[in-house]
This record gives structure tokens, sequence and C-alpha cells, in this order.
């Protein structure tokens, strides 16, 4: 696995998966399957430490939003079971307080609001891969929920489709430790380039900014 320290900020996009109020929320259909894995609010400052890292840094943020509605399956056959539950009870519902973005981790002027995935993987059936070629992203960042499921999803395909990718461990979260680990342990290491923290990776982007500083 390739380790990289070197991010440039040209060609580098931070992909946020799911940061809605139906995961995050107190209020949130999923936030009690969740709320574990947020430490009672560290996960979410980590994602603000890291959000604003990447902005100061001139990296472009990008967030995949989950959105579902009554049609989102008219054209699959066989729908999955957990997306039968998530249509039965409108989880990400577009339009409503669910789908909406967190508000302290709402995306800013500048960032890039994708097109709403459906299932587990934010590029299919989405403008990401149209929007990470108009602003020059051969490296992608991922971060967000969760770990098995849509994040995993996203940087398998990405890796599929010739992006260097890196996973952030504890920039993510999952349901169950055993479904983080095995994305963290396993999958991450498969599918990505490089598997950082959150701290590794801004150290790494402002190691980056002092370089090119000093020169």
């Amino acid at each position: 696995m390739d380790q990289v320290t070197h991010y440039d900020p040209a060609m580098t996009g931070l992909v946020l998966i799911d940061l809605l109020n139906d995961f995050i929320a107190e209020d949130g259909k999923l936030y009690p399957a969740v709320a574990a894995a947020l430490e009672d609010g560290e996960f979410v400052a980590r994602l603000r430490r890291l959000i604003a890292g990447a902005r100061a840094a001139g990296i472009k943020v990008f967030y995949g939003p989950h959105g579902l509605d009554e049609h989102s399956f008219d054209d699959v056959r066989q729908v999955h079971p957990t997306f039968r539950n998530a249509l039965k009870n409108q989880v990400f519902w577009k339009g409503t307080h669910g789908a909406d973005f967190y508000p302290a981790l709402r995306p800013e002027p500048g960032d890039v609001v994708v097109s709403r995935h459906r299932m587990y993987d934010s590029f299919k059936g989405t403008d990401l891969e149209q929007q990470l070629k108009l602003a020059g992203a051969e490296r992608i960042v991922l971060a967000g929920f969760t770990s098995g499921t849509c994040v995993e999803g996203t940087g398998r395909h990405a890796l599929e489709d010739g992006y260097h990718v890196t996973f952030l461990s504890d920039g993510v979260a999952d349901f169950d430790e055993a479904s983080h680990r095995a994305a963290v342990d396993i999958a991450y290491p498969a599918f990505g380039h490089a598997v950082l923290t959150v701290d590794e990776f801004l150290i790494a982007v402002d190691k980056n900014e002092s370089q090119s500083t000093s020169h």
C-alpha cells in the first residue's frame, strides 16, 4: 500500500459521504444505531477539523449525500432488504430534515454538492465523476458514513476508475465495531492506496504547504 505523503491541492478532492441529519442529529432516524460511533461529539469535531483543514489548504470539498424517494428503485428488479426498509421508513427522504446536511458539517460556498446516490456507491447515477474531473481531482480522500457501505463502495469505484484513493480510518463510522474494523483493517488496505488518520492527512497537507512556501 502506498502511504503517500503528498497531496497536491490542485489534484486532490475530499469526498464526504452522507453527513446528514438522519445519521448525526439526535432526532435522526439512524442516529440511535450510530450514536456510540459518534463518540459524544468527538467524531463530528474531528470531521470539522478535517473539513476546515482541507478548505484552508485549497483542497476542493465534495459532498456526496444519500437521497431516496418513492421512485428511487423503480428500475431495480430485486431491491435489497436494506433499501426496502429505507423506503418503508423514509430514511434520507428527499426534501425532509433527515436528508439535509448536519448543520455543523454543512457545505460552504466553494464546496461541491454532488447529486444524491440511492445505494452504496456515490458514483453510480450521480455527477460525482463529472464534478471531480471538472475540478481536476486525481486523488480522492474519503470520510463519512458508513465505513463498510457507502464509503467503501465509493472507494472501490474510485479505484476501478483510476483515482488515487485515501481512506481516513477515524473519519468514518459504522453501525457496529465489527463492521467498522472489517472495513478499516481489511477492505481499505485492499482498495485504497493509503489509509491515514485525519491528523495524519492534515499533517501531510500542512507539510505540502510548508514545502511550497519555502521554495
